[in-house]
């Protein structure tokens, strides 16, 4: 029975670090897609669709910030 706590225990850890460090790379991603919009509510929501198109296209992430500093300035708005 104690290996099983263990087991238990060990796995359901690994999977909490697992599932906060996706939390952490994603809430880092869409502050980084946030800077671009300079406080402009309309281009926020135009910079979290561009966030989304470059998950989309698996942009990755070393060239993820040159990627949203472009897509922001296309930005006609």
């Amino acid at each position: 029975m104690d290996y099983f706590i263990v087991i238990i225990t060990t796995v359901l850890g690994l999977y909490f670090h697992w599932w906060l460090y996706v939390r952490i790379k994603s809430w880092a991603d869409r502050d980084l897609a946030l800077s671009f919009a300079e406080g402009n509510a309309l281009k926020q929501a135009y910079m979290l669709e561009q966030l989304s198109c470059a998950k989309a296209q698996k942009i990755p992430r070393k060239d993820l910030p040159a990627w949203l500093e472009k897509a922001s300035l296309n930005y006609q708005g």
